[in-house]
């Protein structure tokens, strides 16, 4: 079964909001506390570009950034 972007994010939030509440997470073969919040964050964090990229994709518009004409 192939993972796509979007269910990775939905597993980081779950991660992030299970350790917001005081539980611990067994996530990625690793069981994580509060103390790892900043790495479920970060790891959110790039799945949140990756699936924005995806999206881009999907609905034909480009990454990056465009520049303004005057």
């Amino acid at each position: 079964m192939t993972t796509t972007a979007q269910q990775m994010l939905d597993k980081y939030m779950e991660a992030e909001l299970a350790v917001l509440d005081g539980r611990s997470i067994t996530f990625n073969g690793r069981n994580l506390t509060m103390a790892d919040l900043n790495q479920i964050r970060e790891g959110r964090q790039e799945w949140e570009r990756r699936v924005v990229a995806a999206n881009n994709v999907v609905a034909g518009r480009r990454a990056g950034y465009a520049l303004a004409e005057f």
